[in-house]
């Protein structure tokens, strides 16, 4: 393990996300695979971030309410960071975190739903996260392209140990991801020998994309969606699945579900039809009844649904489950 960077100035700010907010239902989403860059306990998260080229570890402390929240914002860095730096990062993790998606139609049109509605009043004020650039995001998805959990998890901390900064702050040791001109400057075969696979070449080609800017994440935030996606689908390696995520996570569509991977087919199934994932329902038909039963609202109905299951999984056992993850 690489030395860490110690990070000793902290600045700190307030963030008042959009009522209701549900603190850890939000920043914490245990289906998210384990990853060395942020760690998490019942209303903190640490999570590093790197911004402007500039290292960053930041800490978030829920110091609210579901309906009057609140939330203290630590920044801890090497340098002194100037005021112009501090309002583009906290503007930057507002759009990120999604602090501002105001759920009240959501709630007011399924809070009745027999399914969805107990789901809604259990998890009030949830909202989705992601934490990354679109460039980040774009690596993890090439991460976990036809693998297992447990793969997926040993292939980025490979990468995290080779290329990211280790960061020493608030008496935490995570690492940062690194800028993509790092990644530019190694060959495909200083990754294909992490054991990483064919995952090398995708992670060139798109790395070299950012670099030579024939993408821009801050651009596309301005595009519409048909566009997005178009600029999406032309980087080497990225597919249906991974651009119906990043329209949804990072451009914050909440009706793009258009696109179901077999592994999500069998989750569905499930838990929406309570079938066996071993002879899950189809996907058109899965798609049909998310659009008719959920309209613009679809990819967060999913959302409320997916993490209900898996923050039960947190604290027990679920067999079924367990068969699919295989972490």
């Amino acid at each position: 393990m690489s030395k860490p960077i110690f990070l000793e100035i902290k600045q700190v700010t307030e963030l008042f996300p959009k009522a209701p907010f549900n603190f850890d239902a939000t920043i914490h989403k245990p289906d998210h695979f384990p990853s060395a860059d942020n760690e998490w306990e019942p209303r903190i998260r640490w999570q590093t971030m790197i911004w402007k080229k500039v290292p960053i570890g930041l800490k978030f402390e829920n110091q609210g309410t579901i309906d009057n929240p609140r939330v203290l914002l630590s920044i801890w860095s090497q340098d002194e960071l100037g005021q112009d730096f501090l309002n583009s990062i906290t503007d930057e993790i507002k759009y990120r975190y999604y602090f501002q998606l105001d759920l009240t139609e959501f709630i007011q049109r399924f809070r009745n739903d027999s399914q969805l509605g107990p789901v809604i009043n259990k998890w009030r004020g949830m909202k989705p996260l992601n934490v990354s650039s679109l460039y980040e995001y774009l690596i993890v998805a090439i991460v976990l392209q036809n693998a297992t959990v447990r793969r997926s998890v040993n292939m980025m901390q490979a990468l995290f140990e080779n290329y990211g900064t280790l960061l020493s702050y608030d008496g935490k040791e995570l690492y940062c991801f690194w800028e993509p001109g790092v990644i530019d400057k190694v060959t495909e075969k200083d990754l294909r020998d992490l054991k990483i696979g064919y995952r090398a070449k995708s992670i060139k080609r798109v790395t070299n994309a950012f670099v030579r800017e024939k993408i821009n994440e801050y651009e596309l935030r301005n595009k519409s969606r048909e566009e997005q996606q178009e600029a999406l689908l032309a980087l080497y390696g990225i597919g249906p699945a991974s651009v119906g995520y990043i329209l949804s996570d990072v451009f914050h569509h909440l009706d793009e579900l258009n696109y179901i991977s077999p592994w999500e087919q069998k989750i569905y199934s499930k838990l929406f039809f309570n079938q066996d994932p071993d002879k899950p329902v189809s996907v058109d038909k899965l798609l049909k009844f998310f659009d008719q039963c959920y309209g613009k609202y679809k990819t967060l109905a999913v959302h409320y649904i997916w993490e209900d299951l898996f923050w039960k999984r947190k604290y027990e056992k679920i067999e079924w489950l367990e068969k699919l993850i295989r972490l």
